[in-house]
């Protein structure tokens, strides 16, 4: 009887020899290189070790775009304000550089007053104990300017008062003063007061300790101010003058022994 040949399993995976394999022997188990559920392999990237080299992992570049922050837009009122402001301060600039020229061309001066006379034609008490008072006054205004006229409009107001109190009122007469010229005025005051008794016995003692009595003579007056043939809007002085006399007696010559006067401009 032939020998039976012993059979030699083929193994389909390859060796380093050409050995033939116990079929008895235990067969260890080979771990795969990538594992179920898996895209690669837990030892690494076949290609990243071609030749014998290391090489990164590929990876995609996504290109960043920087992207301008949004302009911030000024609202309708914000504008409206710098352009307010803008036009204010320009129309501020046009009338400063106008009345700049206008005051280098004609170089305007204050007029000037000064009160010449004080007649007392009656002060004297009345049947209901108030004081009745009526003075004439003698006023110089003196224009100054070379180049300006002053018209003096209606609506002035004139008065006369001892420490707070209105001893009497009037107005000054409407007229016209050219350049350089100076214009006397009379103006007739008048007036009431109540609580005669008081007032009368304050001015005696006064005039018994000080020798004189102050006086404050107030004017307001509106005028227009003439520049060469432009004549300007109707604006108002003011007048304030000290005065101090010797005595208050109706009929008797009354003497300014001190005056002095401030005038003002306003709108």
């Amino acid at each position: 009887m032939a020998d039976h040949q012993k059979v030699y399993p083929l193994n389909t995976s390859s060796t380093h020899d050409d050995q033939p394999l116990d079929v008895e022997a235990p067969q260890t188990p080979r771990v795969p290189l990538v594992p179920r559920g898996s895209s690669k392999s837990d030892q690494g990237d076949p290609a990243a070790h071609i030749h014998g080299h290391h090489y990164p992992p590929f990876q995609r570049t996504i290109p960043v775009t920087h992207t301008k922050p949004p302009k911030k837009r000024r609202s309708c009122c914000c504008r409206f304000l710098c352009w307010t402001l803008s036009l204010l301060l320009l129309l501020i600039l046009v009338i400063g550089a106008v009345a700049g020229i206008l005051y280098l061309v004609f170089q305007p001066k204050l007029p000037k007053f000064s009160i010449d006379t004080l007649q007392i034609t009656r002060f004297n008490l009345t049947n209901n104990s108030s004081l009745s008072a009526t003075f004439n006054v003698t006023i110089t205004a003196r224009n100054p300017n070379k180049k300006v006229g002053v018209y003096y409009e209606g609506g002035s107001h004139i008065s006369v008062w001892y420490t707070g109190t209105n001893l009497c009122q009037g107005s000054l007469p409407k007229f016209y003063q050219g350049h350089r010229n100076t214009t006397v005025l009379n103006v007739l005051l008048s007036g009431q007061t109540d609580d005669g008794n008081t007032l009368l016995t304050s001015l005696q003692q006064q005039q018994l300790q000080a020798g004189i009595i102050p006086l404050n003579l107030r004017v307001d007056q509106p005028v227009r101010i003439k520049l060469g043939k432009l004549k300007l809007m109707k604006v108002k002085f003011r007048v304030r003058c000290r005065l101090d006399i010797d005595s208050l007696a109706a009929n008797n010559a009354i003497n300014i022994r001190n005056s002095s006067c401030k005038f003002r401009f306003r709108l």
